[in-house]
């Protein structure tokens, strides 16, 4: 494990140039004193890598001596093949020959393995489609070369449920997929925005570089997104559930679904948390199998959807 360790921390330090004691001991989930001896090893082995003294110290890899540390082991090269964007995104972005290339070097190189051991991608199978959809064909090659222009973007958007569009202006940080669907992620007005590729009308490239936050990535502000988006409790559900449809609830509600008491009637307490009242009809496709109980303006307006509902079918 330590030999991984030091072998790892020589790479983000390569990547990086220069992190905190704390920064890397955070990473690598052991303590700050173990790091400073991990350093030390590594200095003793050779490696042109020194603590910087002071408030503002830091470990620091020197970076006129670039090291060939990326030789991947068999088993790394089984997980990349295992992990990999599918055919389907690749072409998308357009790297799908970049995809088939790195794919064939990778082969390449494993068919030289003394391992007689199924490989990982023999044994795992990664699906990064959704359920029930079919996959979108469409071209955002030339979108992701304007994101790594580092340019400003203008941008027409069409947001859900409505047929005319915004105009933003957005510096990007780059592209996100997320179950099956793409995402361009950036900062519109110093705040960060995400937008669902496939409503996007128009993208002009503006002569401007964008201004990104200072030590934000794309990684972090995806992170950031994701968050907020999944976290916010303004409302909180109560609701009967028969039992045998928590599964189904878990699978559609997801981090919405709180908590879930099973009782001995058949039937289960659910909490769930939605950003607004309006969010409920989400629960209708529950049908008879559910009966929200509070708070009272969630159950009023479950009950007027049910009421609409009748009359349209009557």
């Amino acid at each position: 494990m330590k030999a991984s360790r030091l072998l790892s921390i020589a790479l983000v330090l390569q990547s990086h140039g220069r992190l905190t004691t704390k920064e890397l001991a955070s990473r690598f989930e052991v303590s700050r004193r173990t790091i400073l001896r991990d350093i030390e090893a590594l200095s003793s082995a050779g490696l042109p890598v020194y603590a910087e003294r002071g408030r503002h110290g830091a470990i620091v890899l020197d970076q006129s001596l670039r090291l060939d540390l990326t030789k991947l082991e068999p088993n790394e090269r089984q997980l990349l093949r295992a992990i990999g964007l599918d055919a389907d995104h690749l072409s998308q972005i357009g790297l799908r020959s970049l995809g088939q290339r790195t794919l064939e070097k990778l082969e390449a190189r494993s068919r030289h393995s003394e391992s007689h051991a199924p490989a990982l991608d023999d044994v795992i199978v990664i699906d990064h489609s959704s359920w029930f959809t079919t996959p979108k064909s469409f071209d955002l090659s030339e979108l992701l070369s304007a994101v790594r222009g580092g340019k400003r973007l203008i941008i027409k958007y069409r947001h859900s449920g409505t047929d005319s569009a915004r105009t933003y202006t957005l510096d990007p940080y780059g592209l996100a997929c997320k179950q099956s669907q793409w995402y361009l992620v950036g900062d519109v007005e110093g705040k960060a925005r995400m937008f669902n590729t496939a409503r996007l009308l128009e993208v002009d490239v503006l002569d401007f570089p964008a201004q990104l936050r200072e030590g934000w990535t794309l990684s972090q502000v995806w992170k950031e997104l994701v968050h907020s988006f999944t976290t916010r409790p303004d409302v909180t559900v109560r609701a009967r559930l028969r039992s045998n449809r928590l599964d189904l609830a878990s699978r559609i509600l997801g981090t919405r679904l709180i908590s879930a008491t099973k009782g001995h009637d058949g039937w289960s307490t659910v909490t769930i948390s939605y950003p607004d009242i309006e969010s409920v009809r989400q629960l209708l496709q529950f049908g008879d199998h559910i009966e929200v109980l509070h708070p009272r303006d969630a159950r009023n307006r479950m009950r007027e959807l049910a009421a609409q509902l009748v009359a349209a079918h009557a």
